[in-house]
């Protein structure tokens, strides 16, 4: 009974049809330019060892940066720090922090810049860790001012 109900209200509407509804529609395809810019991108590989690492600008200085996505900030170890100018024997170590070591003391610093190739962030905020880092990370105070970051098979892509 449905059938019948569907082929007496579909048939007629089919007859009703004129020649000027048999001409072919014409498409239009619209071309649209993306919103987003990625001239400032960088793509880094990942290490032998798993891990991504790269070599940054800081304030003028190149340091070495292993990507830490599960770092909340960009922690810069005394050594990178004596090297950036930042005088890590003046600063104030009183911030605790908890690492994958343990807890160990920080200083917050405030880096004018941070640029990897074409990438380039102002005002990162950071710690110096006195101890117990054997290499800067790069943290989510770096990582959360980028337009994007993916990794797609063995490269990081970032993109500003």
């Amino acid at each position: 009974m449905i059938a019948m109900a569907v082929f007496v209200f579909v048939v007629p509407k089919l007859q009703d049809r004129t020649e000027a509804d048999d001409a072919p529609t014409v498409a239009s395809v619209v071309v649209t330019t993306p919103q987003a810019s990625f001239d400032n991108a960088a793509i880094i590989d990942r290490e032998p060892d798993g891990h991504y690492w790269t070599r940054a600008d800081v304030d003028g200085t190149a340091v070495r940066f292993m990507v830490d996505t599960g770092a909340s900030t960009v922690a810069i170890t005394f050594r990178d720090a004596q090297r950036i100018g930042l005088k890590p024997e003046d600063l104030d170590f009183k911030w605790e922090i908890r690492t994958a070591g343990g807890v160990v003391h920080g200083a917050a610093v405030t880096l004018e810049k941070i640029r990897i190739g074409q990438v380039e962030v102002e005002n990162v905020e950071g710690m110096v860790l006195r101890e117990g880092l054997e290499q800067s990370l790069l943290g989510m105070t770096f990582l959360g001012e980028l337009y994007s970051y993916e990794f797609r098979k063995s490269q990081l892509v970032i993109r500003q």
